[in-house]
């Protein structure tokens, strides 16, 4: 399994991260630390959370994913083993961060949104200050348009500001569009390290949503159904099986290692909630597909119609 560099920032990661977005949401605490410990165990390192996560579940104020990793931090010892990464919006809140991960410095810190309203100076000249103290290695973007990416990196070479050395972007076989059309080109030209969210399309990928009683069952099911359960979703789906059966693969596993041979890509990002499915999860590390399973699942998730 051979590291990938994260732009030119220096950090070296695995080929997969892990999505922080299941702590303290649909895995416990106690769940949470088996995952983080198998992560680890794995020879994985990137670790990708946010301080709004989990806002969205009744009760929670933000900062329960935060809170959870860096518990397993303390008690694990296990912080010089992982690329820590985590997200903040408006305003910047790095102190609150670096106390709920209980650590001294960020690894990958990423604007979670682009605050047009912001002189990019601004923002960049903050996360300069705090890459200057210590307490921020590298920087990232999640979210940017092609052409906001693009004058960013402009404003940081034209400033001698520290630039986004990632970005983090929805990108996966049923949403291709938004990545490939412009900011593919924008991040392997500039050298900007892409590691996607929604790597298995909140699960539809896995093949675990094929009916109206799976989505019933799970807290994404209007989500997936909004967005795969229609003709090129079941195309997807079939590709994915038919890969998955010559290989010797799961569908999971398939459909990240096809986002892991696309340009720019350093690490799609994958949640699990068990520690099965995590083991599943790390076979796509191992997957090597062939020209022709790649045209398979090319030509079956061609975007014919919106993305």
């Amino acid at each position: 399994m051979q590291p990938r560099p994260l732009g030119r920032s220096g950090l070296q990661v695995a080929p997969l991260a892990f999505g922080g977005n299941v702590f303290g949401w649909t895995a416990d605490a106690a769940t949470s630390f088996a995952l983080l410990d198998a992560f680890v165990d794995s020879g994985f390192n990137l670790l990708d959370t946010a301080d709004v996560y989990s806002r969205w579940v009744p009760g929670h104020q933000g900062g329960e994913s935060e809170t959870l990793i860096g518990q397993w931090l303390a008690a694990s010892g296990q912080r010089d083993r992982v690329v820590l990464a985590t997200k903040v919006g408006k305003p910047m809140g790095v102190e609150a961060s670096l106390r709920r991960l209980q650590t001294d410095r960020i690894d990958l810190y990423q604007s979670h949104d682009d605050d047009a309203d912001t002189p990019l100076e601004e923002t960049l000249g903050a996360f300069a200050e705090l890459i200057a103290e210590g307490k921020v290695r590298a920087i990232g973007a999640s979210n940017f348009t092609a052409p906001r990416l693009e004058q960013a990196l402009a404003t940081s070479a034209r400033l001698g500001l520290p630039r986004y050395e990632a970005l983090q972007p929805l990108y996966n076989l049923v949403d291709r569009a938004a990545y490939e059309a412009e900011r593919q080109a924008v991040c392997v030209r500039h050298e900007v390290g892409v590691i996607n969210f929604y790597g298995l399309a909140r699960g539809f990928l896995t093949g675990k949503y094929r009916s109206e009683a799976d989505l019933a069952r799970s807290p994404r099911g209007a989500g997936v159904k909004a967005s795969c359960f229609n003709a090129r979703g079941w195309r997807i789906l079939a590709a994915l099986d038919e890969v998955a059966a010559a290989c010797r693969a799961t569908p999971a596993q398939v459909a990240l290692a096809w986002q892991m041979r696309q340009p720019g890509i350093v690490a799609p990002i994958a949640s699990a909630t068990s520690l099965d499915q995590w083991h599943e999860l790390i076979g796509a590390a191992r997957l090597v597909l062939d020209d022709a399973a790649m045209t398979r699942l090319d030509q079956a998730s061609a975007v014919d119609g919106p993305a």
